[in-house]
């Protein structure tokens, strides 16, 4: 899949996703763009948008988009690196129904 970071997704992110590709909104040329805006222009082009913010699903309209997204608890990497499999996961079962999936924290942490 294509897969979008946000700003506050630590870059490193990619190489716990072999199997997609992955661009961050910096490469696009969209930084500091507003919520909106963003979202529209990623839905143009990607299929899965992962962020950490925590506002972004209270802010947004979120039901009526054409993109999935994936909302990180932490940015801490230690803890993304040992929640891969989480990841992967969750985008790969991102459908029409369920398109805004929060990863949960692994309980010993």
């Amino acid at each position: 899949m294509k897969v979008l970071l946000d700003e506050c997704v630590p870059r490193p992110i990619r190489t716990l996703l072999p199997s997609h590709e992955v661009s961050t909104v910096q490469q696009a040329g969209w930084g500091r763009i507003s919520n909106g805006d963003l979202l529209l222009r990623a839905e143009e082009r990607f299929e899965v948008f992962i962020t950490s913010d925590k506002n972004l699903r209270y802010q947004q309209k979120l039901s009526s988009r054409r993109i999935g997204i994936i909302e990180l608890l932490t940015t801490d990497w230690v803890i993304l690196n040992r929640m891969s499999q989480a990841l992967n996961d969750a985008i790969n079962s991102l459908n029409p129904k369920n398109s805004y999936i929060e990863i949960q924290l692994p309980k010993h942490f």
